[in-house]
């Protein structure tokens, strides 16, 4: 048995590694997708630290390309986006022992994400395991902190969420703070569609914790965490 584990870094996947792992399934690859800046489909900021957050976890990673074609619609570029990983997963089922028995995947809520993910696990006929699919969002923040996840937001792009959140790490404090903006502005607790954006620097499955250089870009609307160097701390 073979799984891969969509990795973008953040805690979406990361948790749904972590559940792959405390369930016992066997993570061969973890899969990590770089994508265009105005991406459909994936996780956006700083996949390029994915390798060192691989390195601390111990599982080899693969790395993807991808983007969609302009001019087209939605739907379209969503398609387009998923072609590379679908290409790449169809390589790797061919070069492991016995192929792929399944993905593993961080999605919460996006019928758009998850409805594509689950019809190239058809198409490559093996299974799907989404343990944050439809879960509630406070339990699922809870229980990441319970686990010991240390997630830092990274970007924003809500009604509600202004600069002092770039960098802020998200503690119970924090996640009451995301309930109210969600009653005030729509906020989702979690950041799905694209509300905001983390990084897990440190959690249960990595030996070593992340470490951040950045700056702060915000627009007065928006903002992300410029990371200018990163690396492994002590264990």
């Amino acid at each position: 048995m073979a799984w891969v584990s969509l990795f973008s870094g953040g805690k979406d996947s990361a948790w749904a590694l972590h559940r792959a792992l405390d369930d016992g399934l066997p993570v061969a690859r973890l899969v990590t997708v770089h994508p265009d800046e105005d991406s459909f489909l994936y996780h956006v900021p700083a996949t390029e630290i994915a390798g060192l957050a691989a390195e601390s976890i111990g599982i080899e990673l693969l790395e993807i390309e991808s983007s969609g074609h302009e001019g087209t619609d939605s739907s379209a570029r969503g398609d387009a986006e998923l072609e590379p990983l679908e290409r790449a997963l169809r390589e790797l089922d061919a070069d492991i022992d016995d192929g792929l028995t399944g993905v593993v995947a961080g999605a919460i809520e996006s019928e758009f994400q998850t409805s594509r993910i689950e019809a190239m696990c058809e198409r490559l006929d093996i299974d799907l395991f989404a343990p944050l699919w439809q879960r509630d969002p406070r339990t699922l923040a809870d229980a990441m902190l319970a686990a010991g996840f240390e997630i830092r937001v990274i970007a924003v792009a809500a009604a509600g969420l202004d600069e002092s959140w770039l960098g802020r790490t998200l503690d119970a404090e924090a996640f009451d703070e995301l309930e109210g903006l969600n009653d005030d502005y729509g906020v989702h607790l979690l950041g799905e569609g694209g509300g905001f954006e983390t990084l897990v620097t440190d959690g249960p499955q990595m030996e070593r914790p992340l470490k951040l250089d950045y700056k702060t870009e915000w627009d007065g609307v928006r903002g992300r965490l410029r990371i200018t160097d990163a690396w492994l701390g002590d264990s």
